[in-house]
């Protein structure tokens, strides 16, 4: 989060009062949870928020903004999420505290209160998301780009693409109210590779490897413990690392692995050398993507994100584990809407935490493979072997299917495989998950 314009000590105290009088009249506790006025900065009551709809919801939608037939391709924006207590269903038993306390009628004259403030200080984003945001996803500060293809509920992107720089609006999901703020991007840092930044984006998954170098005070820092080499690393310092691992990656017979086991700071890669599967809809930071997306076979590029210099180099994908379906994958996509059901299993070299995933060699594995392969295509019922033998959380007990789209979230080998196959056919593929024996349904 950059300096915030509030001072500390006014905002210790304004939680402490929320604190001490919960069970205030709810148009006071509104207030004080939102600050009240600032400046000219109006105070928000119920009566600005009109009459309320017969499920008892405020509509307090932008609808001017809404209206508008011209919008961006893509904008940059921070959102403040405000939730209310009927909506715990949607969160999952992971809704946050204050929400679960507060009514819609709090909700919509927060969210007001907010977008006001916001109007007349537009700087103030930072601050009023760590103040009062409930999206976990949106507290490191960073913005979140939205395109029309991106993984957002259609109201979020419907209002954000509208957006004016610096333009403040409100809209309802599911989620709750989201006051949405259109960023102006920051330059890009003369560093980067913008000459590979400057070309159209691919949209077919890509599979990169990476090296992160970080600084003292990079941003992610205040999120996250940084790596040890990187606390008393200036960014001058983390400059000059970041060239000369570039020069290195872009070496004839460079290997990235051992780049990354030498130099890289991301905990999730550099020891193994893992490489990663970015799509144009892939749950990366969005920095990350525009430079994965747009490098050429074996060529490096440079991109700097929340996180740090990221040294990205596109590699080939690797030849097909024995157990997965290769004949299948070869294949041209047959469909690209589809309903899948599978059965993930692991062994002690890759598995997702199942203690029987964890105690199976690879050969118990091949065989566990082969024997349910051949089960299914002979006509068994998969949900009865699902609920036997997968080790996926989500649908092992229930028998539930997934819809599989190009831009689904899930990870790219299991959308590239169901995408692939005939209804009724099975096929198998390796994810970091395990194996997943899946057979198309619809």
């Amino acid at each position: 989060m950059r300096a915030l314009p509030v001072s500390s000590r006014w905002c210790a105290a304004l939680a402490l009062t929320a604190s001490l009088f919960v069970g205030a009249c709810q148009r006071d506790k509104a207030k004080n949870e939102a600050g009240g006025s600032t400046g000219n900065t109006p105070t928000i009551t119920v009566k600005d928020l009109g009459q309320p709809g017969p499920d008892g919801v405020y509509d307090i939608d932008s609808k001017d903004i809404l209206a508008r037939t011209k919008f961006a391709p893509s904008v940059d924006v921070k959102h403040v999420l405000i939730a209310w207590d009927k909506l715990a269903d949607v969160y999952g038993g992971r809704m946050d505290p204050r929400a679960q306390k507060r009514t819609n009628e709090q909700a919509a004259i927060l969210a007001k209160t907010i977008a006001a403030q916001l109007k007349a200080a537009p700087d103030r984003i930072d601050e009023l998301v760590k103040l009062h945001g409930e999206d976990p996803g949106a507290a490191a500060g960073e913005p979140y780009q939205i395109t029309a293809d991106a993984p957002f509920v259609p109201e979020f992107k419907n209002l954000g693409l509208r957006l004016e720089p610096k333009e403040v609006g409100i809209v309802k999901t599911r989620f709750g109210y989201h006051v949405i703020e259109r960023m102006t991007p920051p330059p890009p840092d003369p560093l980067e590779s913008a000459a590979i930044l400057a070309r159209p984006a691919g949209t077919e998954t890509v599979i990169v490897q990476h090296v992160l170098i970080g600084w003292k005070d990079v941003p992610a820092g205040k999120q996250r413990p940084l790596d040890p080499r990187a606390q008393n690393r200036t960014k001058a310092e983390a400059d000059k690392l970041a060239q000369e691992v570039l020069a290195k990656a872009n070496a004839p017979g460079a290997d990235m692995a051992a780049l990354m086991k030498e130099y890289s700071e991301d905990p999730g890669s550099k020891d193994s050398g893992k490489p990663y599967d970015v799509g144009p809809t892939t749950g990366f930071v969005q920095p990350f993507k525009d430079l994965a997306l747009r490098l050429n076979m074996n060529e490096a590029g440079l991109v700097k994100t929340v996180f740090g210099w990221h040294v990205i180099k596109r590699v080939p994908p690797p030849p097909p584990d024995a157990l997965e379906s290769a004949d299948v994958l070869a294949r041209a996509p047959v469909t690209d809407k589809c309903k899948v059901k599978h059965i993930l299993l692991g062994f002690d070299g890759l598995n997702a935490g199942d203690e029987r995933g964890k105690k199976r060699t690879r050969a118990d594995l091949d065989a566990l493979v082969a024997k349910t392969v051949a089960a299914l295509k002979k006509g068994d019922k998969i949900e009865p072997l699902m609920k036997e033998l997968s080790e996926d959380p989500g649908s092992a007990a229930n028998g539930n299917s997934y819809d599989v789209t190009p831009d689904a979230g899930l990870v790219a080998p299991f959308k590239n495989l169901s995408l692939r196959l005939n209804v009724g056919e099975v096929g198998v593929v390796k994810t970091d998950f395990g194996f997943h024996i899946i057979q198309r349904t619809e």
